[in-house]
């Protein structure tokens, strides 16, 4: 029920998206002044899930989405094999919806349409039930079509080499995933105080309420590791997770007998 009162009010702030970009067309050149903000994720990477429903809804508050251009790039750490086939790091069901939400992007390229539904989805994840996210048409009013069609002809296919090509380029080189690029440089595991980053990096007139309050030095100084899924686990992360699991387990048993 909390997911969902969170959900409800997120799409309240969205629907105010068009007035904040009003405004932005208002108080900011067209020489784009503007913050790049660019996610490099995949659909079924919990700390991605919880990034997109958790975090980047921020951007709509205090109008920090009129100096922001936000991009979302859903293919994360999957590989291509063969005949631009690939594999995905949590199985077929993410490269489903990774196609499926870069469907959702080129259906409605305005980010009030598709970041909605991409919003829903990754809160199914969180809550355990991606395979649910049709429902995300309903809930939303959205005719599910361009989306089916789009996976059905082969577009996705091609949506899907395109993301992979531009996650492929970048530089540096990304480990892990979410990947939050800020004018060209990535925020590495501080990604979640991204808003720090938004802030410093706007040039323009017009500074947002949410940045009145930063002072620049924070970012050094409130930097911390958040977690992420790596393109390659590392040994470290691999015999803390063997360990963890093996404790569960042994503690299951324990409690069983």
């Amino acid at each position: 029920m909390a997911a969902y009162r969170r959900w409800v009010s997120v799409l309240c702030c969205l629907s105010l998206l068009g007035s904040f970009a009003s405004a932005s067309t208002i108080s900011l050149p067209s020489d784009s002044r503007k913050v790049s903000l660019t996610l490099y994720y995949e659909s079924l990477c919990p700390y991605s899930a919880n990034f997109i429903v958790n975090y980047l809804p921020k951007l709509f508050y205090e109008d920090l989405i009129s100096i922001v251009d936000l991009r979302l790039v859903p293919w994360g750490n999957a590989k291509l094999k063969g005949n631009d086939t690939f594999d995905c790091q949590h199985g077929p069901a993410e490269c489903l919806l990774n196609t499926v939400e870069a469907c959702a992007i080129d259906a409605w390229p305005k980010l009030n349409d598709h970041f909605p539904f991409i919003y829903c989805v990754e809160n199914l994840e969180l809550e355990r039930k991606p395979l649910e996210w049709e429902s995300c048409f309903k809930k939303l009013g959205l005719e599910s079509k361009p989306v089916n069609d789009c996976y059905n002809n082969g577009l996705g296919q091609k949506l899907d080499l395109q993301y992979a090509a531009e996650t492929s380029a970048l530089e540096p080189p990304h480990t892990y995933v979410p990947w939050v690029v800020v004018d060209g440089q990535p925020l590495y595991e501080d990604y979640e105080n991204y808003i720090s980053y938004v802030c410093k990096a706007y040039k323009g007139a017009n500074m947002p309420k949410a940045c009145s309050g930063l002072t620049f030095n924070q970012i050094y100084n409130r930097k911390t590791i958040h977690p992420v899924c790596y393109k390659e686990i590392p040994p470290s992360t691999l015999s803390s997770r063997t360990i963890s699991t093996v404790m569960s387990w042994i503690q299951k048993i324990v409690t069983s007998m």
